[in-house]
């Protein structure tokens, strides 16, 4: 059963760029969906990946000078589909090419690529900075007949937005079964065969596989743990884009990824979160 636990955190003074280090800071804490208010964040974590000792730890990490108050509950799995059609999610348009909506959504606009998804809690509507700005990249690159890898793949959007601009194969991996459940179910709404999807870690990554695109809209202590494995799979000459950290931790990013023959190509920012592009020589 896909139970979860609900955290509503209280930011005093709160302000956009509270709620989102607070809520990047609890992403690394298990915390897999947020949802900003105007007091602060709601977040979501699987019951089995959460536990106050996490909490608290981010918290005593959250750097501003705020009071934060919280409170959980636990809520029994239900159908998470019909929970983000009354509250959270809502057609989303990038850079005027790319429509993301659900099954359940009648009115939206007709754009060059339509993306399917019914999220079920899992990351990648579209609507989160990191997201957005992985999209945008991914529009302007020419991915016809390239292969691509995208680690922590959530709703599967990157992945199957690489397979519709031409993209000759796209492998996903994601670690969270009941994501990679909803994954596959996906793929399977956007009937993308070249989209392949494998449930694990970084530790499936063979040095036989190689990719022309490795894409990773995770973290960045998880990006600089597996920055390695990546750059394994990662043709000479290929392009990796990384985000879900803010521009102040490129420099953290890029001392993992120099020494493994990475170097910065661009990078693009929204409200201080970041996409980092790299090549390998």
């Amino acid at each position: 059963m896909n139970d979860y636990i609900k955290a509503t955190f209280t930011i005093d003074p709160v302000d956009e760029d509270r709620c989102d280090v607070l809520a990047a800071l609890l992403a690394e804490a298990g915390f897999e969906s947020f949802e900003q208010t105007g007091t602060g964040v709601v977040a979501y974590a699987p019951s089995g990946d959460y536990s106050d000792e996490r909490v608290e730890e981010a918290l005593g990490q959250f750097c501003f000078d705020s009071r934060v108050t919280w409170e959980h509950e636990f809520i029994e799995g239900r159908d998470w589909n019909e929970e983000w059609e009354k509250n959270y999610f809502t057609p989303m348009v990038i850079a005027d090419r790319c429509v993301i909506h659900s099954t359940f959504h009648k009115d939206y606009p007709k754009m060059e690529y339509d993306i399917v998804i019914d999220p079920k809690m899992a990351f990648g509507t579209g609507h989160h900075e990191t997201t957005c700005l992985m999209v945008e990249q991914i529009l302007r690159e020419d991915m016809r007949g390239k292969s691509v890898l995208d680690m922590g793949t959530g709703t599967g959007i990157l992945a199957m937005l690489a397979s519709k601009c031409g993209a000759s194969h796209a492998v996903g991996i994601e670690i969270d079964e009941f994501a990679f459940q909803n994954t596959l179910e996906n793929v399977k709404l956007n009937a993308v065969e070249n989209v392949e999807m494998l449930l694990g870690d970084a530790s499936l990554l063979k040095p036989t596989m190689q990719f022309d695109y490795v894409i990773a809209n995770i973290n960045r202590n998880i990006i600089t743990a597996d920055i390695d494995r990546y750059a394994m799979v990662l043709r000479e000459g290929g392009i990796m884009l990384l985000s879900g950290f803010y521009e102040s931790d490129i420099p953290v990013v890029m001392e993992a990824a120099r020494p493994l023959g990475l170097s910065e190509v661009l990078h693009n920012v929204k409200k201080s979160w970041t996409m980092l592009m790299l090549t390998k020589k």
